[in-house]
Order: C-alpha cells, then structure tokens, then sequence
C-alpha cells in the first residue's frame, strides 16, 4: 500500500445533540431497549455551522455484556437554512457498571469507554452535497443532558 492510499481523518465540524430523557421500549430477545428523544443542539466547525432541529431520537440496543448499539436520525438545519438528514449509527462498549451510570445520565470520565460512529447524510444538490459523497465517522462523548460528536472525513 502506498502512502496515498492511506485514508486520513480530518475534523469538519462537532455536532452537539441536547436529549431528553430515556423511554425504556423494555427486553426484546434479551436486550435492553430504549429510545433517547433528540430535543435541539447545535453544528459547530470548519466545514458546516447550523442546529439540531427539535425531532428525532436514538434508538439503542444494550447488551448486559456493556456493548450498546446506537441508531440515531434526526436533522440538522444549515446557516443557509438547508435541511440535512442524520442517520448516525454507532456503538458504545463499557464495563456493565460504565454503562448502568450512563443509562441513569450521570457524568462519565469518557475515558472509561468507547463510543464511535459512522455517520451518513442525506441533503438535496447544492453547498452541501459534499456530504452525501464523504464518508465520516465520529468520535463521541456521553453527557447527562447531551451528546458531543466529532466528526471526521475519512480521506
């Protein structure tokens, strides 16, 4: 393998996602189920500035072995006043205590676990297309009242 051949990640911008609290949908073949409704935030960095919208929400799955598996769609709403679509599937793996204290919303030392996501957006032609043909992943960090995720393109 060459060395341009070698994907890059370079930031492009953060998204801050303010969640309400969890809805528990109870065990579903023996995972924990819940739903995180997406209640606003904001979009801050060098490639795109804009807001959560107020609708969404992230569905997980949650093993008792601490892997949780996360499905969030909501929309952002660019400076420009263009409507992107989120569709930010991820995982989150923690010892089993890591995960019960991020399930109740307490603060986490975001060392204490791992939580990645792969990103994918859904925007008509124009000054934003360049997210439709990107891949990116994300790294994030769990709050009580919000999500912080920094998004990267792979190059």
């Amino acid at each position: 393998m060459t060395d341009s051949s070698v994907p890059t990640l370079d930031f492009v911008f953060s998204i801050r996602v303010a969640v309400s609290a969890p809805v528990e949908t109870g065990l579903v073949d023996g995972h924990r189920r819940r739903c995180i409704p997406i209640t606003g935030g904001s979009v801050d960095g060098p490639r795109l500035h804009g807001v959560v919208m107020p609708l969404g929400a992230d569905w997980q799955t949650i093993d008792s072995d601490g892997v949780t598996e996360l499905d969030a769609r909501y929309a952002i709403m660019a400076h420009d006043g263009t409507i992107i679509e989120v569709r930010n599937r991820g995982v989150r793996v923690a010892a089993p205590e890591v995960s019960d204290r991020l399930a109740r919303g307490e603060p986490v030392d975001p060392a204490l676990y791992y939580f990645r996501t792969a990103p994918r957006f859904t925007v008509a032609a124009g000054p934003h297309d360049w997210l439709r043909r990107t891949l990116f992943v994300g790294a994030g960090l769990r709050r009580p009242d919000h999500v912080l995720i920094s998004i990267y393109a792979v190059g």
